[in-house]
C-alpha cells in the first residue's frame, strides 16, 4: 500500500484517499495551473498513524523519497543553509473542516537557513519575518505553546516601535522576534526549537494527523455529520512567498458570492502578507478591483483561472492564492460553501447558464438548506443586547412579551399582543399557549424536551435549556443570572438558529419562501430556485410525504405545503383543555353507564374534530391514531392533589370532589406508565373509549360522504405487540363500522391498521400483518424501545458523555439509528410484506422529516414519510434527492 501520492498523480475523484484539500491540488496540477508542486499523504495513514500510535510501517520511507523528488524538482534542498527548501504542511479532509485542524507553514527554516534565505531574497526582513511565523505557527499547533504568549510579544514589540501596524517593524525588530519567540518556546516546553528540517517536517505531519482528534475538530464532525473514522491526509507543498514585499501578497476569491448568490467573482487581497494573514485579518484586505489596480497581470490571470474552474467543477469555487514577485501561485481550491439561499440561487443561474441540467440542481440543495429559508430570520444589522443563551431547538425568529404560564399566553394573544411563552420546561397542558405564542423559551430541556419537538411540529421558534435563567411562574418572572430581570409583558427576543435570547424587540424579515408555500406570489429569485427544485423533486421522488397533523388547520396548511395526506393525526391532544373534565367523569365513574354519559358527549367533539381534518384533506388518506397516552396524564399530579386535599384535611375542609378523584388518580398510578396502561392495552381494558373513537371517525366519514366529499380514513392502533391485541380491537371496531353504515346507510371506505413501536412488533410483523391493512412505525417509541432510554430524562443525563466517547454521532431521536432501530424498521417491512405483499407502511414519528432518515426509509421500500407540516416541503426535496442516488 502507497501512503503518499505527488500532486500529478491525482485527481479530483480521490478525496477519500487524498482529501479535499489535496485531490483539489492534483485537479489544478493535471489542468496545467500554477501550483506549487508537493505530495499528500493519505487518509490511510492517518488513520493507521491514530491505529498504532505512530507513523506506519514505511511512512518515514515514502515521505523521504517524495521528499527527494520534489527537492529535485525545485533545484533545492530542505533547510540547506544556501539554498533552502521550505514547504507547508496543510490539513485536508474529505469534508472541508475550516480551521478545525493544523497548518504549518515555513518547515525548512533554522538559524543557518535563515540567513541562506536572507541572501538569495536581498531581503533580510522577509526572511526573519517567514523564521517568526514558523517560530510562532510551529511553538503553538505542534509543541502546544499558548499562542497568547507569542501574540504578546508581537504586540510588545509593535508598541515599542510605536504602531499598530505589524509591516512597520523592520530586520532588526523581526530578528529580535525571533530570539523572543526561540526563548518562548524553551521556557514553556523546556527544549529549544528543533534545528533539524527533518525533524520538523515530521513533527508536523504528526501533529496535523493528531489535530483530527483535538475537541474542536470532533466537535465540528459532530454538528456536520462527519463520520469520526475518515482521518485527515497531510499536504507538503513548496513555499510560495506572499510576504516578500510589495510587489507579493495572498487573497482567497469566490466565483461567485457566497453569501447571497449574486453572479460576478469575489474576494480579498492583502499585499506582502502570507495566507493565514488574510484569515486571520491582521490588516485590512483590499478587494479584487483595487488587486487590478496593484497587479494588472496577476488579477487578470486569476479571473482567467476562477473562470476556467467553475467550467470544470461545473460549481462555485472557492480559492485561495499567493502572488510572490508578481509570480501568481494557486494553493487551493475547492466547491465553496455558500448560504442556504446562496445555495439555490447558484444552482439556479447555472441551470439557466446550461452548466447544470435540474437534475444536478436537485442534487446541490438539501432539505437543511430549504428549512433554513423557511424561518424568519433577525435583521443581522439591527442592534441586539444578548442577555442568555440555550439550545437552538428549532429555528426562526421571535419577538414578544414575556408571559408564564399557557393562560395568559392565550388571554394576551387574544389582545392581538404577540408572547413569547416562557417556562422551566413544557407539558401537555400547555399546548394552548404554546400554539398561540410566537416562540416558546424554557430554562430546562433540550433538542428532544416537550418544548422542542412540539414547536417543531408546528414551525414555532423554541429556545431550551437557557440555565442562567431562572424563571419563576408564580412571580411571572425570570431572574438573569448576571443581573436583572424579564417580568411579564417585558418584551423579549428569541433565535431559534443560534440559542440567543435578547431584551427588547429585534427586527424580523418574514421568510419569502413560506409565503409562496403558502400561495402568495412571491417575485424573488430565490422564490423561482425553491418551486423549480420542489417541482423537480417531486417529479422524481418514489416516496410519498404525508404530515402529522392534529387540527383542521395544520391539515390545511400541510396541504398547501405538498403534503399529500395525513401520517398521524394524534387524538389525545383532543382531550385537553375543557373536555379534561369529561376524561376525568370517564376515568372516576363507578359503573359503565356512568361511563357511556361520559363518552356520549365526547362523541360529538370528537366527530366534529374529524369532520374539519377529513374536509381538508378531502381525497387523500388520513391515519388517525386512538388514543396512545395512559390516562393519568389528563387527570392532576399525583404530588399536588395529595398535597392540596391533606391541607385542606387540615383545615376540616373536605372537598369530595378531590378525594374521590385522588383515590382514582392514586389507583392509576404507575411507575413506569409509558410501559403501562397506555395503547392497545388501554382500548382493551376501557374498550368502549376506543370504540366511541371509531365511531366519532366512521360518522364524521359518513358526513363527508353525504356531503359529496371522498374521504380516506385510516384508524391505527397504537403500541401493538400481538396479533391477539390487535384482534381484540379489530373486532369491534369492524362491529362499530356495520352499525354506522345502517344507521346512515352510506358506505365508508376505511383501512384498519397498526403502529410498530415496539421491538416485539417488528419481530412479529409477519403475524401482525395477516390482519393489519398498513403498519406506521412509530420510531420515538421505537427508539425508547430498542436503547432502554426514557427521552425525557437521558439527553440531560449522559448523552453529552456518549458524543464525547463517539457512542454518538447525532442523538438516535434527531436522526434514526439506521443499525438499530433501522434495522427493526427493515425487518418489519420485510416481513409484513412477506405475508401480505401490497402492505403499506410508513413511518410518522420525528424521523419522518429528518433529511438522512429520508434516505434510509426511501431505500428501505417505505411508501410514505409523515413529519410535522412545516417540514413537508424538507421531506419532498429530500426524497427526490434520494431518488437519484
Amino acid at each position: 500500500m502507497a501512503w503518499v501520492t505527488n500532486f500529478g498523480q491525482g485527481s479530483k475523484e480521490q478525496k477519500d484517499l487524498l482529501g479535499g484539500k489535496g485531490a483539489n491540488l492534483a485537479e489544478m496540477t493535471n489542468l496545467g495551473l500554477p501550483v506549487p508542486p508537493g505530495f499528500t499523504i493519505s487518509t490511510q495513514a492517518c488513520r493507521a498513524y491514530l491505529g498504532e500510535g505512530g507513523a506506519p510501517e514505511g511512512l518515514v520511507e515514502e515521505v523521504t523519497q517524495h521528499l527527494r523528488v520534489l527537492e529535485r524538482t525545485m533545484g533545492r534542498t530542505l533547510g540547506d543553509a544556501d539554498e533552502p527548501l521550505l514547504v507547508s504542511v496543510r490539513s485536508g479532509a474529505k469534508f472541508s473542516m475550516p480551521g478545525m485542524m493544523e497548518t504549518v507553514l515555513n518547515i525548512g527554516l533554522n538559524d543557518d537557513s535563515v540567513r541562506g534565505l536572507a541572501e538569495r531574497s536581498g531581503n533580510e526582513r522577509f526572511a526573519q519575518d517567514s523564521y517568526r511565523r514558523l517560530l510562532q505557527m510551529f511553538g503553538s499547533t505542534v509543541l502546544h505553546v499558548d499562542s497568547e504568549h507569542f501574540a504578546r510579544a508581537l504586540d510588545e514589540a509593535k508598541s515599542a516601535k510605536g504602531t499598530t501596524a505589524d509591516l512597520d517593524l523592520d530586520a532588526a525588530d523581526m530578528t529580535e522576534l525571533v530570539a523572543r519567540f526561540k526563548t518562548i518556546i524553551s521556557e514553556q516546553t523546556g527544549a529549544d526549537f528543533p534545528q533539524d528540517p527533518r525533524d520538523q517536517l515530521d513533527l508536523a505531519i504528526h501533529a496535523v494527523f493528531d489535530s483530527w482528534n483535538t475537541d474542536r475538530a470532533r466537535l465540528y464532525r459532530r454538528q456536520e455529520r462527519i463520520p469520526e473514522d475518515l482521518g485527515t491526509a497531510v499536504n507538503v507543498q513548496t513555499m510560495v512567498f506572499g510576504n516578500f514585499g510589495m510587489d507579493s501578497g495572498s487573497g482567497v476569491a469566490f466565483t461567485r458570492d457566497p453569501a447571497s448568490g449574486n453572479q460576478g467573482v469575489y474576494g480579498d487581497y492583502l499585499q506582502n502578507a502570507q495566507g493565514e494573514d488574510v484569515v486571520a485579518g491582521i490588516r485590512n484586505t483590499v478587494s479584487l478591483a483595487d488587486f487590478s489596480e496593484i497587479d494588472r497581470r496577476s488579477h487578470d490571470e486569476l479571473l482567467e483561472i476562477m473562470a476556467t474552474l467553475e467550467r470544470h467543477y461545473r460549481d462555485m469555487c472557492d480559492i485561495e492564492f499567493t502572488v510572490e514577485e508578481g509570480k501568481l501561485w494557486m494553493l487551493q481550491t475547492r466547491v465553496g460553501k455558500r448560504t442556504p439561499e446562496a445555495a439555490f440561487r447558484i444552482s439556479q443561474h447555472m441551470v439557466d447558464e446550461g452548466m447544470i441540467d435540474a437534475d444536478e440542481q436537485l442534487r446541490r440543495v438539501t432539505g437543511d438548506q430549504l428549512a433554513s429559508l423557511m424561518f424568519p430570520r433577525f435583521d443581522a444589522s439591527a442592534e441586539r443586547e444578548l442577555i442568555a443563551r440555550g439550545m437552538n431547538a428549532s429555528p426562526g425568529a421571535a419577538v414578544g412579551r414575556a408571559v408564564f404560564d399557557s393562560v395568559a399566553a392565550v388571554e394576551w394573544a387574544g389582545r392581538g399582543e404577540p408572547v413569547i411563552l416562557v417556562r422551566k420546561e413544557t407539558n401537555p397542558d400547555d399546548l394552548s399557549g404554546m400554539v398561540v405564542a410566537e416562540g416558546i423559551l424554557t430554562s430546562r430541556g433540550g433538542k428532544t424536551s416537550h418544548a422542542a419537538v412540539v414547536a417543531r411540529g408546528m414551525g414555532r421558534t423554541c429556545v431550551c435549556g437557557a440555565e442562567s435563567l431562572d424563571v419563576d411562574v408564580e412571580a411571572k418572572q425570570a431572574r438573569i443570572r448576571d443581573g436583572g430581570v424579564i417580568n411579564e409583558g417585558d418584551t423579549i427576543s428569541i433565535d431559534g438558529a443560534t440559542g440567543e435570547v435578547f431584551l427588547g424587540a429585534v427586527p424580523v424579515s418574514p421568510s419569502h419562501v413560506v409565503r409562496h408555500f403558502e400561495g402568495e406570489e412571491v417575485a424573488e429569485h430565490v422564490v423561482t430556485a425553491v418551486a423549480n427544485v420542489m417541482k423537480q423533486a417531486d417529479s422524481r421522488r418514489r416516496l410519498r410525504v404525508r404530515a402529522n397533523a392534529d387540527t383542521p388547520e395544520d391539515a390545511a396548511r400541510a396541504r398547501r405545503f405538498g403534503a399529500e395526506g395525513i401520517g398521524l393525526c394524534r387524538t389525545e391532544h383532543m382531550f385537553l383543555g375543557e373536555r379534561r373534565t369529561l376524561i376525568e367523569r370517564l376515568i372516576v365513574a363507578e359503573d359503565r353507564t356512568t361511563q357511556l354519559e361520559a363518552l356520549d358527549a365526547l362523541l360529538p367533539l370528537q366527530r366534529e374534530d374529524f369532520n374539519g381534518i377529513l374536509e381538508a384533506m378531502d381525497g387523500l388518506p388520513v391515519t388517525i391514531r386512538l388514543i396512545d397516552p395512559p390516562l393519568h396524564e389528563f387527570l392532576p399530579d399525583y404530588t399536588e392533589l395529595s398535597v392540596k386535599v391533606a391541607l385542606a384535611e387540615s383545615r376540616g375542609e373536605v372537598d369530595e370532589h378531590d378525594r374521590v378523584l385522588l383515590d382514582h388518580v392514586r389507583r392509576l398510578h404507575e411507575q413506569n406508565p409509558m410501559l403501562g396502561l397506555r395503547g392497545v392495552r388501554l382500548g382493551i381494558q376501557i374498550p368502549d373509549l376506543f370504540l366511541m373513537q371509531a365511531r366519532a371517525i366512521l360518522q364524521a366519514a359518513a358526513d363527508r360522504v353525504e356531503a359529496g366529499g371522498h374521504p380516506l380514513p385510516e384508524i391505527m392502533v397504537p403500541l401493538v405487540a400481538s396479533v391477539r391485541e390487535f384482534d381484540v380491537v379489530k373486532r369491534d371496531i369492524l362491529a362499530v363500522a356495520e352499525e354506522v353504515q345502517a344507521e346512515r346507510g352510506v358506505r365508508v371506505e376505511f383501512k384498519l391498521g397498526t403502529m410498530i413501536e415496539l421491538p416485539r412488533a417488528a419481530f412479529l410483523a409477519d403475524r401482525i400483518a395477516k390482519s393489519a391493512e398498513f403498519f406506521s412505525f412509530g420510531t420515538n417509541d421505537l427508539t425508547q424501545m430498542a436503547w432502554g432510554f426514557s427521552r425525557d430524562d437521558v439527553e440531560s443525563a449522559f448523552f453529552s458523555k456518549y458524543f464525547d466517547h463517539g457512542i454518538f454521532d447525532v442523538s438516535p431521536f434527531e436522526s434514526l439509528d439506521q443499525l438499530g432501530v433501522g434495522g427493526m424498521v427493515a425487518m418489519g417491512t420485510e416481513k409484513g410484506r412477506q405475508t401480505k405483499p401490497d402492505l403499506k407502511v410508513g413511518v410518522c414519528g420525528e424521523h419522518g422529516g429528518d433529511p438522512v432518515s429520508i434516505h434510509f426509509f426511501d431505500r428501505t421500500g417505505l411508501d410514505y414519510v409523515s413529519c410535522s407540516p412545516f417540514r413537508v416541503p424538507v421531506a419532498r426535496l429530500e426524497a427526490g434527492r434520494s431518488a437519484l442516488g
